[in-house]
């Protein structure tokens, strides 16, 4: 059974948006069995000092399979993928397009999306931050509606729902905050198509659960 570690709270500002979402939802996807567990908080959680063992850099997520430890979110979808046919063709072409789309949702979407993030969470009342925010709003917006016109009416990425659109919806939850995905509505009926699937609502069900326990032991 793969051994997926999570955060066991989290600010409330990152809480459904914490990158286990994209692991959990893909061993949903591909009906791997799993177990969870936490880091820094909740009931069996293991300090953050431990866990740098397996994630030196002491970020979530981390998976153990068998003798193998991997982490990076992408890497770990990636891996997850590999195992089923739901997420990854096994066509050496489709896989290649799901592969490229997989890339494309964490560098080219992610980055400038990740700038703007930072600034409006982080840095809103900052005067540098209120200068510099109109430019990388216009950056985002024209990578939206770039990735908006290569959707074309398509429901997903490539030919059916993959790997690749699990990483480029939970990149897309990131602008919540912010109106710029309803700016393109096809972008955002992509998005809730995506969200729709029940593989998503018990995969984020289970990253809220120790969120929720932990608001209500500190209240």
């Amino acid at each position: 059974m793969i051994n997926c570690y999570a955060f066991g709270a989290v600010p409330p500002f990152a809480q459904g948006l914490v990158r286990d979402l994209r692991v959990r939802w893909a061993l949903e996807e591909a009906g791997l069995p799993y177990r969870v567990t936490l880091v820094g908080f909740g009931d069996g959680a293991i300090p953050l000092g431990d866990y740098r063992a397996l994630q030196p850099f002491g970020q979530v997520p981390a998976i153990e399979d068998g003798d193998l430890r991997l982490f990076e979110s992408g890497a770990i979808v990636l891996h997850v993928a590999e195992k089923s046919r739901t997420l990854m063709p096994a066509d050496p072409a489709a896989r290649a397009r799901v592969v490229q789309w997989m890339f494309a949702a964490l560098n080219t979407i992610e980055v400038p999306i990740q700038q703007l993030a930072g600034i409006d969470l982080f840095y809103a009342e900052e005067g540098w931050a209120k200068e510099h925010r109109p430019a990388v709003a216009d950056a985002v917006r024209r990578r939206l509606g770039e990735l908006a016109a290569c959707l074309d009416g398509r429901a997903y990425l490539v030919e059916s729902f993959s790997a690749a659109d699990i990483l480029m919806t939970t990149v897309l939850r990131i602008l919540r905050h912010t109106d710029l995905v309803a700016e393109q509505p096809a972008l955002l009926a992509y998005k809730e198509r995506c969200e729709a699937r029940p593989a998503f609502a018990k995969a984020l069900a289970g990253q809220m659960a120790p969120f929720e326990a932990a608001m209500a032991q500190a209240g």
